[in-house]
């Protein structure tokens, strides 16, 4: 089916189709907020936290695109992305019930490289998935709602501890020191990723290849499913000029924020609550870090409908940078924040900038790539996410004790000051059919 003969989506149906990605950043956002306390809590040191986290940009680099390629040339009784959603989903459930049983920083570790490789190959066909279903006027909707279930999914994990220790009274650990709240909220995450994905599963269906024996015919000849190795490095060469220039906006956006995913915590335990790790000091603090990310996704998701009527009027380029910059500024604004209720204010400017970057960089480019190739190249995209990130893992330990002071909220302020350059670099990029792609904004409401 072509991309004009593509009929428009309800609101209902694109809320259907996205409705897994809650599911999906409910497992991201409990990773976010508490792996770097639980690494310190079984006595890692802060300096190699970003190798710890090299799980994440490794598996997506090497998993994306083969998921991309194997996607394109797979069809069965359930589609064609739908498999990977269901198999995805299955193995980064079981890896989220066993992380906090985690009994040393070893195993911890190994856990996380099985739950990433798991959520990247859930996470990857979800994006093409828009491609695949909706007409280029409605795209920026489609990648806009996948925006509003990231927010939405990523505010409930991170501020789960927060409530369990608040509000239900839990308390105590584990015999290896986790706090119990980060322990039950694993266990609730494993179920909410399940059951979100199952619903997509199960609420959407795919329209096959209009002449399916010719498409089986067409991949046998190209060597299968494992063929898909082989497309990788052709993808890459033949990849369209936005693709490029999205690449720099990218590598500064996705430098910058592991910076704060990783350092924010102990940055917050450290410089509001005067803790060290190990006390119930250190737990509240890092709780409270864990309830500003919820706080940054409540504004991504509550401005993630505002986004599309913005681009429309500005265009996607100039909305985009602009989000970029309050985030920048929002990062910087945390070495000023002195007590915890200060630090809403630079929450607001990142929840900005991250509803931007969830959706505008896929909508831009979902129009420059041809659409038999869209899950191979919203892999291949993916590479842009997870070099940068890799770049940082390998940075920032050898100028942490060093350039950066020995001190997390540094970390956090260079993510800020990369999240600017992001913001200047937008303007590089050539946004081809932007006005087409935003004018769709209501999704088929």
């Amino acid at each position: 089916m072509t991309n004009s003969s593509r009929p428009r989506l309800s609101f209902w149906q694109i809320w259907n189709m996205s409705f897994g990605f809650l599911g999906i950043q409910f497992g991201w956002g409990l990773q976010m907020a508490n792996m770097s306390p639980i690494y310190k809590t079984l006595g890692a040191e802060e300096s190699t936290l970003p190798y710890l986290w090299l799980a994440g940009p490794l598996t997506g680099l090497l998993v994306q695109p083969l998921i991309g390629a194997m996607s394109d040339r797979t069809w069965t009784r359930l589609g064609r992305r739908r498999p990977f959603f269901l198999v995805g989903a299955i193995f980064s459930s079981l890896a989220l019930s066993a992380m906090p049983h985690s009994g040393s920083v070893w195993m911890a570790a190994g856990l996380l490289w099985i739950l990433d490789a798991a959520i990247n190959t859930t996470m990857e066909p979800f994006r093409a998935f828009v491609g695949d279903k909706l007409p280029e006027e409605q795209r920026t909707s489609g990648f806009v709602m996948q925006s509003f279930f990231i927010g939405v999914g990523q505010t409930a994990a991170n501020a789960f501890p927060w409530l369990l220790g608040t509000y239900a009274g839990v308390k105590g650990a584990t015999a290896a020191g986790i706090p119990l709240t980060t322990y039950y909220s694993f266990l609730v995450g494993a179920a909410v990723f399940l059951i979100a994905v199952l619903w997509t599963v199960f609420k959407t269906n795919e329209e096959p290849p209009a002449d399916i024996e010719a498409f089986r015919k067409e991949n046998a000849g190209k060597g299968g499913l494992l063929a898909g190795f082989a497309e990788i490095p052709a993808a890459i060469a033949e990849m369209p000029k936005t693709m490029k220039q999205l690449a720099v906006v990218q590598f500064f956006t996705w430098f910058a924020f592991p910076c704060m995913w990783q350092f924010f915590g102990i940055s917050v335990a450290k410089h509001v609550y005067g803790a060290q790790s190990g006390t119930p000091e250190f737990e509240a603090g890092t709780n409270w870090a864990g309830l500003c990310f919820a706080a940054y996704n409540v504004v991504c998701f509550a401005v993630a409908f505002l986004i599309p009527v913005v681009a429309k009027s500005i265009g996607r380029k100039a909305t985009h940078s602009a989000c970029l910059a309050l985030g920048g500024l929002g990062l910087l604004g945390v070495f000023l924040c002195k007590t915890p209720h200060s630090l809403w204010l630079p929450m607001i400017g990142v929840g900005i900038a991250w509803s931007s970057i969830l959706s505008l960089p896929y909508a831009m480019l979902a129009g420059a790539i041809p659409g038999n190739r869209m899950g191979v190249y919203m892999g291949v995209f993916n590479l842009f996410i997870v070099i940068p990130q890799v770049a940082m893992s390998f940075i920032i330990p050898r100028i942490y004790k060093t350039a950066l002071a020995d001190d997390p909220r540094n970390v956090v302020m260079l993510g800020g000051a990369m999240l600017l350059v992001a913001a200047a670099s937008v303007f590089i990029v050539e946004d081809k059919g932007g006005e087409a792609a935003v004018s769709g904004g209501g999704g088929g409401h």
